[in-house]
């Protein structure tokens, strides 16, 4: 059975170190994706944007710094509250957000209840679905289909004429 936690905030959109402008988001995490976070701003427009990087990475950057390349996040305080900020970078352009630590974590302390860190690949039904393709097949038959050659050569084929 598949869970999702969600949780909509208001972010700010850091243009400069003066000004900033809010940017509706959602947060969503989805059990049948343990490992990922998803990430839409603009919700509600005809143009939202969605991003999906590693839990791990936004679980640590509430704490310290991390990432590189495209995601990095870490915590500081911006006129004395605790915010967590994320730059993201991509073709289109870069991105400094700015979001309420309280609020993000909290999300994620419910996306770790959902699924504790270390019990992701239980999620993920890796070791069923691996039972079930290397299971022997059952069934009348079946031992023909495997010996059989599905490409036999040409020179199994009858001859034109021959």
């Amino acid at each position: 059975m598949q869970t999702v936690v969600e949780r909509e905030l208001e972010l700010k959109l850091v243009l400069s170190p003066e000004r900033s402008i809010p940017v509706p988001a959602r947060l969503t995490y989805r059990t049948d994706d343990p490992y990922a976070v998803h990430i839409t701003f603009h919700v509600g427009s005809e143009t939202p944007v969605h991003w999906t990087f590693a839990r791990e990475l936004l679980v640590e950057g509430v704490f310290r710094p991390c990432g590189h390349g495209d995601v990095r996040i870490w915590p500081t305080k911006v006129e004395g509250r605790n915010v967590v900020l994320m730059a993201l970078s991509s073709p289109d352009g870069d991105a400094l957000l700015e979001a309420p630590s309280a609020q993000v974590s909290a999300w994620l302390e419910r996306t770790l209840r959902a699924v504790p860190p270390g019990s992701e690949t239980e999620r993920l039904g890796i070791d069923d679905g691996l039972a079930e393709l290397l299971a022997p097949a059952t069934g009348r038959g079946t031992d023909e289909l495997w010996l059989r050659d599905p490409w036999p050569s040409d020179e199994s084929r009858p001859e034109d004429g021959a």
